[in-house]
């Protein structure tokens, strides 16, 4: 296999394709993406590392609608929902109405909007805080709630840029614990870049390495280990190692 292409076992049902993305900042970083070939399958739990600015966040910005100014094509079969570090949550909003507001943009009758929000902050275990603002909340809660919005929006791929890489290593774990379960229940797809190899390895189906900038996808592993995982396993632990080692190399290539 190319190192520029990496590919999932081949399905028909596949959530995205990239084919030949490239991206050139117009200024003088220069290029930023490098011909980068990507098949996601539907329901696949995808993790992508690599060293800090080599483009996982534009990457994601292009998949998701928010970035059009690149070189090659990226399609989606489903709608997407992009989820930050930080949970974006409108702080003069309750909880309840963050994760009502997608609906409620989209037109869906206030009961039904309502009666869904609710399900879905009760499947959080946020059934107690429907009334209260984001800033009382946890920072754990808080990416708890960003997890409910999104899937108030219907979309079956989630995109996840660094969401947990503000908080503390026993709510990431809990966390981990939470998406792998919505995940799984709500057959969703999804992208999740990280820079913590272990959380990518107890999460992903997949992990793809990317290479220092240009970023381009060098070295995948398909991640063969029986659900429910814990990120202090010896299986997680060694293929985490394995992809450090071949991280450290990169950035020690590039400098």
């Amino acid at each position: 296999m190319p190192n520029n292409l990496v590919s999932a076992e081949t399905e028909v049902d596949s959530a995205l394709s990239l084919i030949g993305v490239s991206k050139t900042f117009r200024s003088t970083e220069g290029k930023i993406l490098d011909n980068i070939n990507l098949d996601v399958k539907t329901g696949e739990f995808l993790s992508i590392v690599g060293a800090s600015g080599c483009g996982k966040s534009t990457l994601l910005n292009i998949i998701c609608g928010l970035d059009k100014d690149y070189q090659g094509t990226a399609t989606k079969a489903v709608p997407s929902t992009l989820m930050f570090q930080d949970s974006a949550l409108l702080p003069w909003l309750s909880v309840l109405q963050n994760v009502v507001l997608p609906m409620q943009l989209q037109g869906r009758p206030k009961a039904e909007r309502t009666e869904i929000a609710k399900d879905l902050l009760t499947r959080m275990d946020l059934r107690n805080v429907f009334d209260k603002k984001p800033h009382e909340l946890s920072g754990g809660m808080r990416q708890r709630v960003a997890i409910a919005r999104a899937l108030a929006q219907e979309s079956k791929m989630i995109l996840m840029d660094e969401p947990f890489g503000a908080l503390d290593a026993i709510t990431r774990d809990v966390l981990h614990d939470e998406l792998s379960k919505v995940w799984s229940e709500n057959k969703l797809t999804v992208v999740f870049v990280t820079h913590n190899v272990r959380e990518a390895v107890r999460l992903g189906q997949r992990v793809i390495l990317m290479s220092s900038r240009p970023g381009t996808f060098i070295k995948e592993w398909v991640v063969d280990m029986p659900e429910p995982r814990r990120i202090d396993t010896t299986a997680v632990a060694q293929m985490a190692s394995e992809i450090t080692d071949e991280l450290r190399k990169e950035i020690r290539r590039h400098g």
